[in-house]
């Protein structure tokens, strides 16, 4: 785990990071787009992000702990928002559509990250992918409870398993980096709105 990250306390929480770590994220997104992860060294995101090599490591243990700090800064922010939906204690189909059309545009507003993350994530070393699927299923496990409280309470039918409404809905999202586009006709919080009127009108009871 990188040194500057392990501070920020849990997962989950909003970054802190310090400019000189914004610079050399920003720098590794640009690089690992146009180049691969591969085809990328580290000392091209040194160059590229105007800061010595000592630097980098003093925040990033590796390149690959760089590639994942890219999806843990996205999933960090998204879980906060989740959990504060959650607390607000709203009606289960109000929380849903807050919950989907909050991870669509956070994943918008992050799309350069979220490309090179979906194209690369492959490359990540064992530790980091346990920490990815760590972090993804902690976020779809808070999700899918939202649903079958609403299931259990009977504001939703129960005909299609939670887990399933969950796992359909977080894969149109996952797509999301492959096909959306900033400029395009449709917003992402009007697309947030589509994805959850889909989800709710399955849900319907």
């Amino acid at each position: 785990m990188a040194r500057a990250a392990a501070t920020r306390g849990e997962r989950g929480e909003r970054n802190t990071r310090s400019p000189m770590e914004e610079r050399i994220i920003a720098a590794a997104v640009t690089l690992f787009a146009e180049r691969g992860f591969d085809g990328t060294a580290v000392q091209q995101i040194v160059d590229h992000a105007e800061v010595t090599k000592g630097a980098l490591y003093h925040y990033f243990d590796s390149k690959d702990e760089l590639l994942y700090e890219i999806y843990r800064a996205l999933i960090g922010v998204q879980s906060a928002d989740l959990d504060a939906i959650v607390e607000r204690g709203l009606p289960a189909a109000e929380t849903v559509r807050a919950i989907l059309v909050d991870v669509v545009t956070t994943t918008a507003k992050r799309l350069p990250e979220a490309v090179v993350f979906f194209r690369e994530a492959h490359k990540l070393h064992d530790k980091q992918m346990v920490a990815y699927r760590a972090d993804r299923r902690r976020y779809h496990e808070s999700f899918r409870k939202v649903i079958a409280d609403g299931q259990a309470s009977g504001e939703f039918a129960g005909t299609v398993p939670a887990e399933t409404v969950v796992q359909i809905a977080m894969g149109v999202v996952n797509q999301l980096p492959v096909w959306f586009r900033p400029e395009g006709r449709k917003t992402a919080e009007q697309l947030g709105n589509e994805i959850a009127d889909f989800v709710l009108a399955a849900l319907r009871v």
